[in-house]
């Protein structure tokens, strides 16, 4: 059985961990990326990590003496990504993104994310945006693909500017890219 069939069984079956029932297009994996700095010491926090593929295109994004964090809950996952990706600059955690503050206490660079938010509650759809808005750097991003467009109001609820893209091709994919604005 080849990888993408097998993807989209694990998926399927964890649909209310994945919020999906297979990974998100090429496209979006590149396009999720282009806000990521290329600079020299980042830190990159990642939720939903998956099966890495949006993963391997942040590895392929950040520099040398960068830092990726990747969050995600399910721990085939995880053990999954740990035996098919080997770069000391990734370090996985078993962990929800609402658990953000008890693994990273620094500033972070950028968040990429691929968690279902539509399977949380407002709150914890808040709490977890509004965590990740506390520890970015000024004038960085948080962004985060999604298949509904019904929850950008809660980025613009904390982020200073919002804007959504639609990948053209699956029409189903949305990215919302959220900057912290420095209020100097």
């Amino acid at each position: 059985m080849n990888q993408k069939i097998k993807t989209s069984i694990a998926f399927t079956k964890n649909l209310l961990v994945t919020g999906a029932i297979t990974e998100t297009s090429r496209e979006v994996e590149v396009d999720i990326c282009k806000y990521i700095s290329k600079e020299d010491h980042k830190t990159v926090v990642e939720f939903g990590m998956g099966h890495g593929n949006i993963t391997r295109e942040i590895l392929k994004t950040i520099s040398p003496t960068s830092k990726l964090y990747a969050f995600e809950v399910n721990k085939s996952f995880c053990e999954h990504v740990r035996e098919t990706i080997t770069d000391d600059r990734l370090i996985i955690i078993n962990d929800g993104a609402e658990n953000l503050k008890k693994h990273i206490t620094g500033n972070i660079d950028a968040v990429v994310s691929s968690i279902p938010f539509s399977f949380f509650s407002k709150k914890k759809g808040l709490a977890i945006i509004q965590s990740a808005h506390d520890l970015l750097r000024h004038n960085t991003y948080y962004s985060q693909v999604l298949y509904t467009k019904f929850n950008f109001k809660k980025f613009q609820q904390i982020f200073q500017e919002c804007y959504m893209v639609s990948n053209k091709k699956t029409i189903t994919e949305h990215i919302y890219y959220c900057k912290k604005i420095s209020t100097l």
